[in-house]
C-alpha cells in the first residue's frame, strides 16, 4: 500500500483546484506572482501572461469551471471504493495525464524556447533560454494563449499528480479487490 492513499490524492487535487477556481475569480494576479510559477516559467523561458493582471470575464469563467470539476470530483469519491477508485478513476487518472503531458508538450515544443525553432546566434537548440527565441513567430491561432508560464505551470503539477494517483490507484487495485471480495463472502456465510 501506498503512504498516501488515492482518495487523500484525488481530495487534495480537487480542493486544489476548486481554490485555484477562487483565485482566478477574486485576485488572479496572486496566482501569476506565485513564485513556483516565476521559477517554472523563467527556466523553460515562457513569457509572462498579462493576462492575469486584472479579472475579467474569461476568468470568472475559467473559475467556474474549475469549481465545477473540483466538486464533482470530490462528491465522485463518495461512491463505493471498487466503482470510484476502480472504475472511474482507473480510467480518469491515465486519461487526465495523458492530455495534461500533451498540453506540456504542445507548450515546450511550439513555444517561444522550443528547440524546433533554429537560433541566429548559433547556439545549440537545448541552451538555457534566457531570452526568448527571435526566430519564433506565433502561429496566430487561439492556442498560442496557452504559451505561458502561468498554463505551463499548471499543466505541470497536474500531470504529475495524476500520474501519481495513477500508480497509487494501481498499488491499491488489489487491495481493494481484496476487501470486496472478503466482504462478499462474509454476506453469503450469514
Amino acid at each position: 500500500m501506498a503512504i498516501i492513499s488515492a482518495k487523500t490524492i484525488i481530495t487534495s487535487v480537487s480542493l486544489f483546484h476548486v481554490t485555484i477556481g477562487f483565485f482566478f475569480l477574486t485576485n488572479p494576479s496572486s496566482i501569476d506572482t506565485q513564485a513556483l510559477v516565476f521559477i517554472l516559467g523563467e527556466s523553460m523561458g515562457m513569457p509572462h501572461a498579462r493576462g492575469f493582471d486584472v479579472q475579467s470575464a474569461p476568468l470568472a469563467f475559467l473559475a467556474a469551471i474549475l469549481a465545477f470539476i473540483g466538486f464533482s470530483d470530490l462528491v465522485s469519491l463518495s461512491m463505493p471504493d471498487e466503482v470510484c477508485l476502480i472504475f472511474h478513476w482507473g480510467t480518469q487518472a491515465p486519461l487526465r495525464f495523458l492530455l495534461s503531458l500533451a498540453f506540456i508538450l504542445y507548450v515546450f515544443l511550439f513555444g517561444p524556447s522550443s528547440p524546433v525553432y533554429s537560433t541566429p546566434s548559433g547556439r545549440g537548440s537545448f541552451t538555457h533560454p534566457s531570452s526568448h527565441n527571435p526566430s519564433y513567430v506565433p502561429a496566430g491561432w487561439g492556442g498560442d494563449g496557452l504559451k505561458n508560464r502561468l498554463f505551463f505551470t499548471f499543466m505541470f503539477i497536474e500531470m504529475m499528480t495524476w500520474f501519481w494517483i495513477w500508480v497509487t490507484l494501481r498499488e491499491e487495485r488489489n487491495a481493494i479487490l481484496d476487501k470486496k471480495s472478503r466482504r462478499r463472502s462474509q454476506s453469503h456465510v450469514m
